[in-house]
């Protein structure tokens, strides 16, 4: 496919992340929306109203027969993931899937396998591969800038259930949900764990050789429970883990973090030098410490520009055969390990090679 030809997207799926899709691919040029999928009639409607949207269909299976699109954003709940994409790829279209790729290892391995096998392009919206001073870090890791890694440090941040900023959480089932098991949650390790496990992985340049998890779900509510909504979905986690270039280090989240909305950091440290990661308030900071700044531990703040968004390099691996980073293989990894952190868990903090 060239840049000429219009590159038609259909939206599955289109709750409040999709508005998110919809208004970054209506940004890169020649892309066209061309139709949205959703079983809820009003939603739908109203979706692809404001993006202005001519095709609208209430079920995939409808989408499919109709098949004038060439590639897929599926922003469907975590469950629907595997059997959605696994119909698109059958019908032979790209897809960039929310994260995570699946709920289970086995289906993200089917998912990857099957968009191997059939030559299409399949990634996983990791959004914070958006954020430049990541890449930068990434890059000077690989380079040899700090040396051999020997130690890291990483930390996704939230606050929701001690203060309203985002709302009230116990009257709001879109906050209410993501604390219930039986809604599908599969807590703060499931929802923010696989977006810090990346942020460490990627800019380590190495995936997880070994893990140990704990989890914590704490007391919110009288009786654990919030009407139809049962409180058991964990609330924080802290992992240990080693990479297969030996690094050791940890990796926590949890939603109790008071005086963090969102934030994410992240220390490597290596033989040679450190660098520190920082996405605070949608603030990206850098720091570097190396060479002769280590005697006197003087830190250097960097400068990095922006970096293309997964959506254009969505875009690019389709029609010129760019990388097509963080890919399905990529989220089937993750997964293996959010599979086991929960099972670590489970065995008393037991450590489990992926």
């Amino acid at each position: 496919m060239t840049t000429s030809t219009p590159l038609r997207i259909m939206i599955l799926g289109t709750g409040n992340m999709a508005r998110t899709h919809a208004a970054a691919f209506q940004k890169i040029p020649n892309v066209r929306l061309v139709a949205g999928v959703d079983r809820r009639a009003d939603v739908l409607a109203q979706f692809c109203a404001d993006f202005d949207i001519p095709e609208r269909f209430e079920t995939l299976d409808e989408a499919i027969s109709w098949g004038a699109f060439d590639a897929v954003a599926n922003v469907t709940p975590d469950a629907a993931h595997h059997p959605t994409t696994l119909a698109l790829l059958t019908a032979g279209k790209h897809v960039l899937c929310e994260k995570p790729l699946a709920t289970n290892a086995a289906d993200a391995r089917e998912m990857a396998d099957l968009a191997a096998g059939k030559g299409l392009i399949g990634m996983v919206n990791l959004s914070y591969r958006n954020v430049a001073v990541l890449q930068k870090a990434a890059e000077l890791v690989a380079d040899g800038a700090i040396g051999a890694l020997r130690h890291f440090e990483a930390s996704y941040l939230q606050s929701w259930l001690t203060q309203p900023a985002w709302g009230d959480w116990k009257t709001q089932d879109q906050w209410l949900w993501r604390l219930s098991t039986a809604h599908g949650s599969k807590g703060v390790l499931g929802d923010v764990g696989i977006h810090i496990l990346d942020f460490a992985t990627f800019a380590a340049g190495s995936p997880i050789a070994d893990l140990s998890c704990r989890l914590k779900t704490f007391d919110k509510a009288e009786g654990g429970r919030i009407g139809e909504y049962v409180l058991d979905a964990n609330d924080s986690f802290t992992l240990q883990a080693e990479l297969r270039n030996g690094a050791l280090g940890t990796v926590t989240a949890t939603r109790f973090a008071s005086g963090h909305l969102n934030d994410l950091r992240l220390r490597l440290y290596g033989d040679k030098g450190g660098l520190e990661v920082r996405f605070e308030k949608n603030v990206e900071t850098l720091r570097i410490c190396r060479d002769a700044d280590l005697k006197e531990a003087n830190w250097t703040e960097l400068a990095v520009p922006p970096v293309p968004t997964v959506y254009e390099r969505f875009v690019a691996a389709i029609r010129d055969g760019a990388p097509a980073e963080p890919d399905f293989e990529h989220g089937a990894r993750l997964q293996v390990a959010l599979d086991l952190a929960e099972r670590s868990h489970l065995e008393g903090g037991r450590f489990f090679k992926t």
